[in-house]
């Protein structure tokens, strides 16, 4: 029987996955499609309630892996094939070419002389960077690597990189190993927002996603922090949340994604701290704040300046330089309409299963259904970071123990 681990996604289940099952003594491999760990989490300005940054948790765990003998970590990589059964597995991995050796030391020279951009994923597409690139500032590796739909092999990088860190021949690799168990930690994607006809988004520049209001306000964002309307980079006085955009919605994503209402919540902390001035009003189904984060509510809610409106927006129309948010209010019976400057939406997570595993009809994977293949963390259900890592240690446990029984 096979006594390695594998995991699929590097996110805060797989990378808590990977520390935990390797210092108990089993080899880990940790396969990350992206070329950097971290997944959505490192992608955020702040944890709630307690409203630290994300880098608090990922820096020391991410030192744990790289100090680690027994993790093996590929990045640009994802599982092609699956074969065998609990305790014996054989898995086909297949890893796309970086174009940047481990001689990288992120200089940046070859970035200054490079051509060609790119749409900014890191950065929910809202800037660019050059085609070869490093992914945020605190990638892990720590290194450039380029896109190969971009690039136009002019050679230019080549020249500037006194390294030898740069080979354009690179090539896609296969690997096939052995492992006894997998842990499954694809983690999520925000819904799609350009689906909900009725928000604007996609219409309206300064309609935007509560993932592109992390990045906004995020000190290595597009905006260095400031929170800035994207159609003329102004402050924004008045700010509407709209919440369940997309969730509990038979047409969209038919279950609530658990963090949203809190996420709402912490962003309202952002904007009251940047902008002193600003007037918030949150349009909602439910407010869901479980145990411990009720006191969290309780303190925004106690905000003078922050509106809470029962009634789901039904509709968000342009007003010249403003947008105007309309709903039934529902405690008054009455319609409500409020002209605003900014309106974040809410978006819900969306599982992201691998191919060929069995999922719900939401695209959840139910751990009873796979024999030696253990979800964590939102590939199970949708949860918050503590709560993902809890999932993550208790995959490790039912991981280990389908190798030892």
């Amino acid at each position: 029987m096979a006594k390695n681990i594998l995991i699929i996604g590097g996110g805060i289940s797989g990378i808590t996955s990977a520390v935990e099952a390797a210092e108990t003594g089993y080899s880990v491999i940790l396969v990350e499609k992206n070329p950097y760990l971290g997944g959505r989490v490192v992608q955020m300005n702040r944890y709630f309630p307690k409203l630290c940054p994300p880098t608090c948790g990922l820096e020391i765990n991410l030192r744990r892996i790289k100090n680690s003998p027994n993790i093996k970590v590929l990045t640009l990589a994802g599982v092609e094939n699956i074969e065998g059964n609990k305790g014996d597995y054989k898995v086909t991995i297949k890893i796309e070419p970086r174009y940047i050796n481990e001689r990288c030391t992120a200089c940046g020279a070859c970035a200054k002389v490079c051509l060609s951009e790119r749409k900014d994923e890191f950065n929910l597409n809202m800037v660019s960077t050059k085609a070869i690139y490093l992914p945020h500032q605190q990638a892990f590796p720590y290194r450039y690597v380029i896109d190969s739909d971009a690039c136009t092999k002019c050679g230019s990088c080549l020249e500037s990189c006194k390294y030898g860190a740069i080979d354009l021949k690179m090539q896609a690799e296969t690997r096939i190993v052995n492992v006894g168990s997998i842990i499954i930690t694809t983690g999520w994607k925000p819904y799609d927002a350009s689906k909900i006809d009725n928000l604007g988004f996609g219409r309206y520049k300064d309609v935007i996603t509560n993932m592109m209001m992390e990045r906004i306000a995020s000190p290595n964002g597009p905006t260095e922090g400031k929170i800035l309307r994207p159609s003329d980079q102004k402050e924004p006085k008045k700010i509407a949340f709209v919440q369940c955009a997309g969730s509990r919605d038979e047409n969209h994503l038919a279950y609530c994604s658990a963090v949203c209402c809190l996420a709402s919540l912490k962003q309202v902390t952002y904007l009251r701290e940047s902008i002193p001035e600003s007037e918030i009003f949150i349009f909602y189904i439910d407010i869901r704040t479980p145990g411990k984060y009720e006191d969290f509510y309780n303190k925004v809610a106690s905000d003078s300046r922050v509106t809470f409106i029962k009634g789901k927006a039904s509709k968000i129309e342009e007003n010249g330089s403003e947008l105007i948010v309309e709903a039934e209010d529902i405690l008054s019976g009455t319609k409500r309409r409020e002209n605003v400057s900014l309106v974040v939406l809410a978006c819900g997570m969306q599982p992201v299963p691998p191919a060929d595993i069995t999922s719900d009809k939401n695209g959840f994977i139910n751990p009873q259904k796979e024999n030696g293949i253990y979800p964590a963390g939102v590939s199970k259900k949708p949860a918050d970071v503590a709560s993902s890592v809890q999932d993550a240690t208790g995959a490790v446990l039912k991981a280990i123990q389908g190798i030892i029984s």
